[in-house]
C-alpha cells in the first residue's frame, strides 16, 4: 500500500515530518507554513488514503500503518532522524511514530491534538459522518460553525464567511469517511508516558471542536512535555498562521 501514498518533500537540513489532520491533507493543513518550514528543514509529508493524490482505502484505516508510511517517506527522501509536526488526528499519528520508532524522533510537535476522543469530540465525529452522506455545504457550514475560532469568525464579513464555506465544501477529501472513523477510535493515553522525544504541544484557546483541555491531557501525560497556546480555533494554519509558525521554529531551534 506504501507505494500509493502521495508525498510532499521541500527543503533542506535536519528532518520534518508532517502528519495532517482528519478531512485534511498535507497542502490544506500545512500549506500556509510550508514554505517557511522548508527554508531550515528537509519537510516530508504523507497524505492519508483519499486525501491529496493518494486513492481511497477500500479498508479501514489503521493508525499503526499511517505511522509506518510516515517513516517510510522520511527514510526513503534520505532522512536518518527527523521531528514530526503533527496536526489533529495527526498528533495520534506523530505520538504512535514515537512509540514505534523512538531511535528515529528528534522532537514532537502537537497541535490541536488529543490521546482520545472527549465526548464533545465523539458528539463532532458522529454528526461530521452523517453529514458526509449529505449536502456538503452542510457539512462545511457544520465545520466553520464547529471549528472556527471566534476571534477568526468575527474579522469575516457575511461575503468572507460565505466564500470560505463554499471553498471548504469544494475541497473535502473522498476519504474523509475513513478518517473519521480513525478518528473517534484514537486512545494513545497508555503510550504518552513512554515518549522520550522533546514535546511541544499547542493549544488552539478557541478550538470549539478539539478543545483546549485535550492538549493539556497531552502535555501532561508525556514526560517533560511544553504546552503553549496560540488564540485560533481548529483551522491553525488559516486564523493564525504567523503564530504558529513562531512558536514551531523556537522550539525546534531550541532542540536542535
Amino acid at each position: 500500500m506504501s507505494e500509493h501514498f502521495s508525498r510532499t518533500i521541500r527543503g533542506s537540513g535536519p528532518g520534518l515530518l508532517l502528519a495532517h489532520g482528519a478531512g485534511g491533507g498535507v497542502e490544506a493543513n500545512f500549506g500556509s507554513i510550508l514554505d517557511d518550514l522548508a527554508l531550515t528543514h528537509t519537510v516530508v509529508g504523507v497524505d492519508y488514503p483519499g486525501a491529496g493524490k493518494t486513492p481511497r482505502s477500500t479498508e479501514p484505516l489503521v493508525l499503526d500503518d499511517l505511522a509506518d508510511e510516515l517513516v517510510r517517506a522520511g527514510v526513503e527522501s534520505g532522512l536518518d532522524r527527523f521531528a514530526i509536526l503533527g496536526y489533529s488526528l495527526g498528533t495520534a499519528v506523530a505520538v504512535r511514530t514515537a512509540v514505534r520508532h523512538p531511535d528515529r524522533v528528534t522532537a514532537l510537535v502537537l497541535t490541536a491534538g488529543f490521546a482520545h476522543p472527549d465526548n464533545r469530540l465523539r458528539l463532532a465525529l458522529d454528526t461530521w459522518a452523517r453529514l458526509l452522506d449529505g449536502d456538503r455545504m452542510v457539512l462545511a457550514r457544520y465545520a466553520t460553525f464547529a471549528g472556527t475560532g471566534q476571534t477568526y469568525l468575527d474579522s469575516r464579513t457575511a461575503e468572507e464567511l460565505d466564500e470560505s464555506v463554499r471553498q471548504l465544501a469544494e475541497v473535502i477529501p473522498a476519504g474523509s469517511p475513513e478518517h473519521v472513523a480513525l478518528t473517534a477510535s484514537v486512545d494513545t493515553r497508555a503510550e504518552l508516558a513512554t515518549i522520550t522525544a522533546p514535546t511541544l504541544v499547542v493549544a488552539t484557546t478557541e478550538d470549539g471542536l478539539v478543545v483546549p483541555a485535550l492538549s493539556g491531557t497531552l502535555a501532561s501525560g508525556i514526560p517533560g512535555a511544553e504546552l503553549v497556546g496560540v488564540r485560533s480555533g481548529h483551522g491553525i494554519a488559516v486564523e493564525a498562521p504567523d503564530e504558529w509558525l513562531g512558536v514551531i521554529q523556537d522550539f525546534l531551534a531550541k532542540v536542535g
